[in-house]
């Protein structure tokens, strides 16, 4: 990642920039991160679940299938998400 240490170096004041805009830089870059990996797996999970015999197009069937693999599994990655942020902000009330 060559890119990555280069953005700490740019700034206005002086070459060094603030710690709040390294952390959200930080913070988006993980969000990207996580975005992708959640399309890996979907893509996976979904393509062994419904394409049984890989070509150059999907039958009617597959395409059902991979559309309906993807809604649940969204499905399921954002109720797993709400339910632990849900459960991280009990702990820091409790805190």
């Amino acid at each position: 990642m060559d890119g990555f240490g280069s953005d700490f170096s740019a700034g206005g004041s002086g070459g060094k920039m603030d710690t709040g805009t390294i952390m959200e830089q930080v913070k988006v870059q993980i969000a990207v991160a996580n975005a992708q990996e959640l399309l890996q797996r979907m893509t996976d999970k979904c393509f062994k679940k419904c394409i049984s015999k890989p070509g150059s197009t999907l039958d009617n069937s597959e395409q059902k299938c991979i559309a309906m693999c993807m809604d649940r599994y969204m499905d399921t990655w954002n109720t797993v998400s709400r339910t632990y942020n849900s459960r991280l902000q009990r702990e820091r009330a409790r805190m």
